[in-house]
C-alpha cells in the first residue's frame, strides 16, 4: 500500500491505521445497514483484524440484534462513532467503516450488494459489479485477497 490509511472517530479518542490494503470493499444497500447508519448505504473495507493498528483509544463492541446472525459494531466509548464491525463472531476479520478514514475517497467500492433495497434515486456506476442480494466471493475477489481471507478465517 503506497499511502497510509488512517482514520478515527468523530471526537478523536479512537485513532487507527490500516497496515495493509483492504481485501475488498463492499457498498451495502441492505435495509439493516441503512437503519444502522442512518444513510442510504454503508461502505465497509474488509481487512484482517491484525492489520488494524490502534494508535489511540479502544473501540468497544456493541451487540446489534439481527435476523441473520450476530453483529458487533465497534464504537468509540466517548462519542459512539462506529469505526468497524464484526459480522458473525469472526475475531480475525473486520469491516472498517470507510467513512471513518481521514480520506475516505481513497477507497472505492469493489461491489454493490443488496441492491434490492437501494434508494431509487441512486444511480450505480456501470463499471462496478452490483447484486440484488449477495454474490459468490470466489468469483469476484482477487486471488490474493481470497488467500488472505482463507488465512483470516483459519481455512
Amino acid at each position: 500500500m503506497t499511502r497510509k490509511l488512517t482514520g478515527g472517530c468523530a471526537c478523536g479518542s479512537v485513532r487507527y491505521q490500516l497496515l495493509k490494503k483492504p481485501m475488498f470493499v463492499h457498498c451495502c444497500h441492505c435495509d439493516d445497514c441503512q437503519r444502522l447508519t442512518g444513510s442510504a448505504f454503508v461502505l465497509n473495507a474488509i481487512i484482517e483484524t491484525q492489520a488494524i493498528k490502534l494508535l489511540r483509544g479502544n473501540p468497544v463492541p456493541v451487540l446489534v440484534p439481527r435476523e441473520n446472525g450476530r453483529h458487533d459494531i465497534y464504537r468509540c466509548p466517548k462519542c459512539e462513532t462506529a469505526v468497524w464491525s464484526d459480522y458473525g463472531q469472526r475475531p480475525n476479520l473486520r469491516f472498517v467503516r470507510v467513512g471513518t478514514l481521514d480520506n475516505p475517497t481513497l477507497l472505492e467500492p469493489d461491489v454493490h450488494i443488496y441492491t434490492r433495497w437501494k434508494a431509487k434515486w441512486l444511480k450505480l456506476p456501470k463499471r462496478t459489479p452490483s447484486f440484488r442480494d449477495y454474490y459468490k466471493t470466489k468469483e469476484l475477489w482477487p486471488k490474493a485477497s481470497l488467500k488472505r481471507l482463507d488465512t483470516a478465517l483459519g481455512r
